[in-house]
């Protein structure tokens, strides 16, 4: 009836080939400073997620519209872990057998939208799950990058740090992750599990550039063009 959709892809630090995309799952929370601003709590006893469609990639670098629909457009900076390997039903100590890599990502987000989803108690999608609102650096694989510890993850808007935390400030490490969702989903070759973003959210306008970053991992950077 019609092409087939674009595939969606990342690339590869040191590749002439890219990660193409199947599905990204959101960690919420996963950070505790952030959790207290948002006005919540962590929950220790799961994990939990929300989605985004692999037609919100967005490559690091580019220069996107301010999204229609709303008035308080945010950044959220995450790490991104790239599924290489199918993984089902796996425990904490096989679970960092299935990544391939991980990356710099941004979480944009519609936050007023998002906030209309928690007053009704709705689902998020709107907030959440729209064009270029999951933009990702260059995946390093893991033997570039090597085990996630204590590396320093930091935004700024316009040169002004904003977020500044450690990965190991997470909640649920990358393990428990893969694991957790392993009981729910055959995770596989494609995902991207973005693990959630420290406190120091806010929002942005027309014209203004975010750089994010982690140390060891290529920089994700975005600029906000005129509102579409």
């Amino acid at each position: 009836m019609f092409a087939p959709p674009k595939v969606h892809s990342v690339p590869i630090q040191g590749e002439d080939f890219a990660f193409p995309v199947n599905r990204i799952f959101c960690v919420g929370r996963n950070y505790a400073a952030h959790a207290a601003e948002m006005g919540g709590t962590v929950d220790r006893e799961a994990p939990w997620y929300f989605t985004k469609s692999a037609q919100a990639v967005c490559q690091s670098g580019e220069t996107v519209p301010y999204p229609a629909g709303t008035a308080d457009f945010h950044y959220e900076m995450e790490l991104v872990v790239a599924i290489g390997k199918p993984a089902f039903r796996v425990d904490t100590g096989r679970a960092l057998d299935a990544v391939y890599g991980y990356a710099c990502g941004l979480d944009m987000t519609r936050r007023d939208r998002q906030q209309d989803g928690k007053d009704a108690r709705r689902p998020w999608s709107l907030g959440k799950d729209f064009e270029n609102s999951a933009v990702i650096a260059a995946i390093n694989p893991v033997a570039q990058f090597g085990a996630v510890t204590s590396q320093r993850i930091s935004l700024s808007v316009n040169g002004a740090i904003k977020q500044d935390a450690q990965l190991s400030d997470m909640v649920w490490s990358v393990p428990e992750i893969i694991s957790h969702l392993s009981h729910y989903y055959h995770l596989g070759a494609g995902d991207l599990i973005m693990a959630g973003t420290p406190a120091g959210v806010g929002p942005v306008v027309s014209g203004d550039m975010i750089c994010g970053g982690i140390s060891g991992l290529c920089d994700v950077t975005l600029t906000i063009g005129p509102a579409e």
